[in-house]
């Protein structure tokens, strides 16, 4: 072969590739086209492999003309590459084209459950007034849920019948009093915490009553709180939970963690109902004795409330049992 021969078949070569690309229309066909010139077997790679049979003097001329086409061929397959994409994603395109005039599908949303909501809200209020959220185990021990609580052996809320023993000494938590010995017993004061959870009584399921409901409790321990900071306090959360036009009272009550103890009532301004809300207290100074703060030096209050409580006074809910019936047609209200 000599120089001039190779020279028109490297050109006759080229006009191959126009023509058989011209009509390319899948990456498939694309990738057979390319094999069939450029392969380890191809029409080009061929033509390097005759370059021995020409004179030594013309191998450098040759091998200049068949790297010119092998670059010209790899840039028109390149490009051909790229307009077979282009048009691939335009075909795409016009199969997902919307038409925006037809009715849209309705796709239900999922919400916060109603309690929730209330617990969060709960939340914002006193972390607002410098409060930290705190938490303990469900499963507690008589200790913690008793004794350190000032709660004698012979206190009715010990009874088998009003709570949930679970063997060894442990049962399920009464209330979320217990969170705040477990707190006050690994730091020192002042303590400000509120300690919202899940707790667990034999109450026979009624309109107000339910085995399983949720509480929200606050303490403050620190050197000259007097009743008043419990009273301004209080005072910040209904304002701030039930809004403007309500008042509040307090009256005379007993629980063995604080002395002197009261229930919280509140109704709205110009109606005669009041509707009790919570308990609360000083803390009682053997309970401060128990985690090893000295009752000459810091005093404390606490209040505790029902997550549902708040919750059906908010929304004119008169049976609890609904909050646990997951309607869907409830739900969606809130």
């Amino acid at each position: 072969m000599t120089l001039e021969e190779l020279s028109q078949k490297a050109h006759a070569l080229w006009r191959s590739w126009e023509e058989v690309s011209a009509n390319l229309a899948s990456p498939e066909d694309l990738e057979s086209v390319r094999i069939k010139f450029l392969g380890r077997r191809g029409m080009l790679t061929q033509l390097f492999s005759a370059l021995k049979e020409l004179p030594a003097s013309d191998r450098a001329e040759a091998g200049k003309i068949l790297n010119v086409l092998k670059e010209r061929i790899e840039s028109a397959l390149a490009e051909k590459r790229a307009l077979i994409a282009a048009q691939a994603r335009l075909a795409k395109l016009a199969r997902e084209r919307y038409d925006f005039s037809l009715p849209g599908k309705w796709r239900p949303l999922g919400k916060l459950h109603p309690l929730t909501q209330v617990r969060l809200e709960i939340e914002e209020i006193f972390l607002r007034l410098g409060f930290d959220v705190a938490s303990g185990p469900e499963i507690e021990t008589e200790y913690y849920n008793f004794e350190a609580l000032n709660i004698g052996a012979d206190h009715p809320a010990r009874d088998e019948w009003d709570s949930f023993y679970l063997g060894e000494g442990t049962l399920l938590r009464t209330h979320t009093s217990p969170v705040q010995i477990r707190v006050m017993r690994t730091r020192r004061p002042p303590v400000r915490i509120i300690c919202p959870g899940r707790c667990f009584r034999r109450d026979n399921p009624d309109a107000t009553h339910s085995p399983v409901f949720h509480q929200v409790e606050l303490l403050w321990v620190e050197r000259g709180l007097t009743f008043a900071h419990l009273k301004w306090v209080i005072g910040e959360f209904v304002r701030a939970f039930f809004g403007p036009g309500y008042e509040m009272r307090f009256s005379a009550d007993f629980f063995p963690f604080t002395e002197p103890s009261a229930q919280v009532h509140i109704r709205k301004k110009g109606t005669e109902k009041w509707l009790e809300i919570m308990g609360a207290g000083m803390v009682h100074p053997r309970v401060l004795e128990e985690v090893g703060y000295d009752p000459e030096e810091v005093t404390g209050f606490a209040f505790g409330l029902g997550i549902e409580r708040m919750a059906m006074l908010r929304y004119g809910i008169e049976d609890i049992r609904i909050f646990w019936q997951n309607d869907v047609r409830f739900l969606q209200q809130f």
